[in-house]
């Protein structure tokens, strides 16, 4: 499985604008993709749903941790996880 961590970018975190831009994103993948905050007890999920995104509660600056087996698509999301998406 393919693993990378991303510090979120977006100036007010992961709230709904990139949530929907990053599950839009992950939607376009066969495989199942996992996010979950660096430092949290709560279990991984699913990064093409955008609420469960939201669920994280990741602020701009927060790390993000992105698992499947498509490591491209780990990437892709990474990128998009850093990048601010309010600007986009």
């Amino acid at each position: 499985m393919a693993s990378k961590q991303a510090v979120v970018g977006s100036a007010i975190g992961l709230h709904a604008r990139p949530a929907a831009i990053i599950a839009d994103k992950a939607g376009e993948y066969d495989d199942d993709i996992l996010l979950s905050k660096v430092g949290s007890t709560e279990e991984p999920v699913d990064a093409a749903s955008p609420l469960m995104i939201m669920t994280l509660g990741a602020k701009k600056g927060d790390t993000v941790n992105i698992e499947s087996d498509d490591a491209t698509a780990v990437d892709e999301l990474a990128t998009l996880i850093a990048s601010d998406l309010d600007k986009e």
